[in-house]
């Protein structure tokens, strides 16, 4: 398998969360590839939800080993979706988050395949990951049999010098106030809606710290977070609003609990103002002594020749759902920046290295078998 020439091509279909019909044509795409490598393809679909892909090496559902990410990504201009190489870097939409390891994901069925290791693989792809990853919630409620031993998670991209050990859970919680028109000289006959959600928001914040780029960075970054993802209120400038809304991010640590966070919404709402809890999910935390964890970072750091670090990060991947199934999530992928923004970029040769590592790790795996 040709992993340039592949990523550059899957990168070209313009899958941004939400367009099912270029999302199956990479489907459909990927299905061809997998066809030429003699792996089984199966793509789920359910009603309006982005489908599921999943590839493997035989009609199984207990796995070894799953590679887990997705194929859709954040909406771009048209130019970034003609990807190039300059300096080693391949730049376009979805280089680094996080086509170029879906690939590598393909790259290592590919391998298994080919040597026939005896193990059974599978790389299990979802294509609205960047807006809830739905779909993937109603395959895995639809096959509540899927397991794998181990998950290799691609999805968490910044530094081959660093594995995951552990993420945050997202939190997305609706604010609606509610309150009465009125001429906006005249606020002392009206309620206004905008006022009273500020006033809810000043009290989370006295909860929820307020962090940035021009504030001392916190000696402690794992540390529950809240910011205000999107805010609507008003109809005119000349008019008391009605009616208000606001979408909160949380990110907890896993020393926090949703039981916890529903008490602080609680003392926090003013007269007038409610809560809706959006989605939740949980947070994945690895120990950094599982011997498979322990084992692929040794493997890594001979193939690299470099110490690797573990770090936490504030994130969340679909991985999520089987670590509360019992898998092993080795969380690592390559080196890049400018993740959703203009300059997307992924260090080529640390996407080769990942390759390679995946291959050695599942190779040893396949010899303890024997």
């Amino acid at each position: 398998m040709d992993l340039q020439k592949n990523t550059e091509e899957l990168i070209k279909f313009r899958t941004e969360t939400g367009n099912l019909p270029e999302i199956d044509r990479a489907m459909n795409w990927l299905a061809k590839l997998a066809a030429g490598i003699r792996a089984e393809t199966e793509i789920y679909k359910k009603d309006a939800l982005a489908p599921v892909m999943l590839l493997s090496n035989g009609e199984k559902r207990d796995f070894d080993v799953l590679v887990v990410g997705h194929i859709d990504v954040v909406p771009a201009a048209d130019n970034m979706f003609i990807p190039y190489m300059k300096d080693g870097k391949m730049h376009g939409r979805g280089t680094l988050d996080m086509k170029s390891f879906a690939m590598v994901g393909l790259n290592s069925l590919e391998y298994v395949i080919n040597n026939r290791l005896p193990l059974k693989f599978g790389v299990l792809l979802s294509s609205d990951e960047e807006k809830g990853s739905f779909g993937l919630e109603a395959f895995l409620k639809d096959n509540p049999n899927l397991k794998a031993k181990i998950v290799f998670d691609v999805d968490v991209a910044g530094d081959i010098g660093k594995i995951v050990a552990r993420c945050k859970s997202p939190v997305f919680v609706r604010l609606t106030a509610e309150g009465r028109e009125a001429h906006g000289s005249t606020p002392w006959e009206g309620i206004d809606a905008n006022e009273k959600l500020l006033q809810t928001w000043q009290n989370i914040r006295q909860i929820y710290p307020y962090y940035d780029k021009t504030l001392p960075r916190p000696a402690d970054t794992w540390v529950d977070t809240v910011h205000f993802a999107k805010i609507e209120g008003g109809e005119a400038a000349n008019v008391i609003s009605n009616h208000a809304e606001a979408l909160l991010d949380f990110r907890l640590t896993e020393k926090s609990t949703l039981a916890g966070l529903e008490e602080n919404l609680k003392k926090s709402m003013v007269d007038g103002v409610s809560y809706r809890l959006v989605s939740a999910g949980r947070p994945v935390v690895m120990d950094e002594n599982n011997p498979y964890i322990r084992a692929y970072k040794q493997l890594a750091e001979n193939y690299l020749n470099r110490t690797l670090a573990f770090e936490y990060i504030g994130g969340a991947t679909d991985s999520r759902a089987f670590a509360e199934r019992g898998s092993v999530v080795i969380m690592h992928s390559g080196s890049g920046d400018g993740m959703h923004a203009g300059g997307e970029y992924v260090d080529w040769q640390s996407v080769e290295q990942l390759a390679e590592i995946q291959k050695l790790f599942l190779h040893r795996l396949a010899d303890k078998r024997d």
